[in-house]
């Protein structure tokens, strides 16, 4: 997967939108997430994982998102979801930590 450097500017409204979804769905559920993390589904099964807010500076991590809202959009009910295979996004959260 070939990653670009982007604008910083350019991806606030998103890196907001995504942080105001997450923080939401807190609200309703996921009590056991701590402080200064939020939840993602990942893979065909939906595997829960709960990352650090840090996550959302890197670009790498950044190119998930931006599929994640190819794929489903803002206005998605069953929670932040990539779509991309576990192994793979397991490889890079652990590389970005």
């Amino acid at each position: 997967m070939a990653v670009k450097k982007s604008n910083k500017l350019s991806q606030t409204p998103v890196l907001k939108q995504i942080l105001k979804r997450c923080s939401s769905l807190g609200k309703k559920q996921g009590y056991d997430v701590p402080k200064g993390h939020f939840v993602v589904y990942v893979g065909e099964n939906r595997s829960r994982h709960i990352v650090p807010l840090s996550l959302l500076t890197h670009p790498q991590f950044q190119s998930l998102l931006s599929l994640a809202e190819e794929e489903f959009g803002f206005d998605h009910d069953m929670g932040l979801t990539i779509p991309c295979e576990e192994v793979v996004f397991q490889s890079l959260t652990s590389m970005l930590r």
